[in-house]
């Protein structure tokens, strides 16, 4: 076993060493950077390092959230702020090493996004507007650390907070998460202190903990984002609850298409067990736990609590009736906690920093930090980090720079695919549990969509209908069935078959799914449905009444024309239809025979001069 104060003497001089350098080159290496190419410009930039002898360092670091600027760099010149560029390409790096650590010179032109001209001086990371609103406390150490460096966790203030925890009984530990506010970050928003309580009262002669790493929403990756950036902040806010609790085992169940976040993972446990904070008698305190990773197969249901414990125990992930509940019988039939990544994450800042000093960040029912996966429609899409209450216009327009191109906002969806809907005229509705169910949305683990004029709600709605009733495992009937109902009616809308009545039936349907199943899969299954009946009913109406989608988006009632003043006669539209139903001379205006067409929009897209239309006209209008 490895002494803290030793272990953190040799962690500040590792830290100290890596800042002393010439310079730092940072390089975001979270799955969206490597994607992305992050690869070939750290071979660039090691060749640079090798023909020029300077002392330099390289870091691999995690993902900040700018994912919309990857590659991504961070170049930190002795004594100075880093300073991030992106996108950045393998073949411009050299340039970039010649004139920030040769020449000390700032190019302005690659600054995140090119915008670097904006701000007079050169910024540091954090001062760019994506960034510079937000409230890190989860993601503090992304895009700063090494993720599998323990010593760099270390001298940022890692395990501080475990040591103090060890210091403490468990129920001391226990009331400071209580009294810090903390909310389970896996979307239902119970108190975490409170459920640890319940297990430590319903302990036998075992008890588990687990965390819930299953992130199966469409569009979200915060938890993985966490897991590759800062592993061992999870681990600690993970032994931690062990502690509280009493349980010698603790259980990672994440998602085997996260392999990049289980392998660094797998080396943070490793590194942990061979300090001797992992494992017996961790830092001398008599405490033991060893650490498991389940990797789950992909079902968005062993998101759900005992659907998950059911598949760590081997067993196919089905809900089961509660109570009793995890915490009176969990795995194996043994008291367990599961808390979401966010939840655990959070750990470590309430028993470092106090909780008094957590509870003072949020709003007042909720406090601390929600992390968002801010994607679709809007001009900077990555992870934001906010306090809670902070308003959903704050983040899509604040922080993720609004509709690109000059769109208009129409909604932004919350909480994935149990989530609900919320128009333009409700963006300033605060950030927290009880705002966002009253609105007919709910937080869910943290995604966030957004939409403008040209998405049609309704076929919004039978997209996350479709998924949810795909992943629904089938066991309760108004989940298996009642989906289904609701999928084919909304299908039939978008069709332009729809029905007289069928919006009552929709919401009809919608309600005893909700009170009907016996998880919340099949519970918040119906969110996405009765919010746009809610908030776009007049779009419905139009597709069932006219046989219209006003945003010109459901393909059997699009219509494909050539405005014959605008065309020029260029042919391609012609040349590039899969049915050749365009006809029309070289330089004179071209027709679409409707009958033939199959609506694939090639030739919308491919026009040079946006002469051919696409639009909705409805049953009403006849099209030649």
């Amino acid at each position: 076993m490895t002494d803290f104060d030793v272990l953190k003497a040799e962690a500040d001089k590792v830290w100290d060493d890596l800042q002393s350098t010439d310079g730092v080159v940072y390089l975001g290496t979270a799955s969206c950077g490597i994607a992305a190419g992050i690869g070939e410009v750290k071979r660039e930039t090691e060749r640079w390092m090798a023909e020029n002898g300077a002392d330099l360092r390289l870091s691999e670091v995690g993902c900040i959230g700018t994912c919309c600027f990857e590659p991504l760099v961070s170049i930190q010149v002795h004594g100075n702020p880093p300073v991030a560029y992106g996108p950045v390409e393998g073949r411009t790096m050299g340039g970039l090493l010649d004139s920030i650590i040769t020449h000390k010179r700032y190019p302005t032109e690659a600054l995140l996004g090119s915008i670097g001209d904006a701000f007079g001086d050169v910024p540091s990371i954090w001062d760019h507007p994506v960034t510079a609103t937000q409230k890190r406390i989860i993601t503090e150490n992304n895009g700063i650390i090494d993720p599998v460096e323990l010593e760099h966790y270390i001298s940022q203030g890692g395990f501080e907070g475990l040591k103090k925890a060890l210091a403490m009984t468990p129920d001391e530990v226990i009331e400071t998460v209580l009294e810090s506010g903390l909310r389970g970050r896996g979307g239902a928003g119970f108190p975490s202190g409170r459920k640890w309580q319940m297990c430590r009262q319903n302990r036998t002669d075992k008890s588990y903990m687990v965390c819930n790493a299953d992130e199966g929403d469409p569009g979200a990756f915060m938890d993985r984002s966490i897991l590759e950036g800062d592993p061992y902040r999870l681990l600690e806010g993970l032994t931690t609850a062990s502690y509280a609790i009493g349980a010698d085992e603790a259980y990672i169940y994440a998602r085997a298409e996260y392999p990049l976040a289980i392998k660094r993972l797998r080396i943070a446990i490793a590194k942990l067990e061979e300090v001797g904070f992992l494992g017996e008698d961790i830092m001398g305190s008599g405490f033991s736990l060893s650490i498991h990773i389940k990797e789950g197969a992909g079902a968005f249901v062993c998101g759900e609590e005992t659907a998950l414990l059911a598949s760590i125990e081997g067993k196919r992930g089905m809900p089961r009736p509660r109570p009793p509940y995890p915490a009176q019988e969990g795995l194996w039939g043994k008291p367990t906690v599961i808390n979401n990544v966010k939840s655990l994450a959070s750990v470590p800042a309430i028993m470092r920093l106090g909780a008094e000093h957590f509870a003072s960040i949020g709003s007042e029912g909720t406090k601390g930090t929600a992390v968002f996966a801010l994607t679709g429609k809007v001009k900077y899409p990555g992870l934001v980090e906010v306090p809670m209450g902070t308003t959903i216009r704050e983040i899509v327009e604040g922080i993720g720079g609004g509709v690109p191109d000059g769109g208009k906002l129409k909604a932004v969806q919350t909480g994935g695919p149990s989530g609900g809907c919320i128009p333009e005229s409700m963006l300033d509705l605060p950030v927290d549990f009880e705002s966002l169910q009253q609105a007919g949305a709910i937080m869910g683990s943290g995604g966030m969509v957004v939409m403008d004029e040209e998405t049609c709600m309704v076929d919004v709605a039978r997209y996350f209908i479709s998924f949810t009733q795909y992943e629904s495992c089938g066991k309760c009937p108004p989940c298996r069935i009642g989906t289904k109902k609701m999928k084919d009616i909304l299908e039939r809308i978008c069709d332009g078959n729809g029905d007289p009545g069928d919006i009552e039936v929709l919401e009809e349907i919608g309600s005893t799914v909700r009170m009907g199943s016996l998880c919340q899969l099949g519970g918040t299954a119906p969110n996405p449905v009765l919010s746009t009946i809610k908030y776009f009913r007049e779009e419905y109406e139009a597709h069932i009444s006219d046989g219209r989608c006003p945003a010109a988006v459901c393909k059997p009632l699009v219509t494909y024309t050539i405005e014959p003043d605008e065309c020029i006669g260029c042919t391609l539209c012609a040349k590039n239809c899969p049915v050749s139903c365009i006809a029309g001379a070289p330089k004179e205006a071209h027709v679409i025979d409707q009958h033939q067409c199959v609506k694939c929009g090639m030739c919308h897209s491919i026009c040079p001069k946006d002469a051919v239309k696409k639009t909705s006209p409805g049953r009403k209008e006849v099209v030649e």
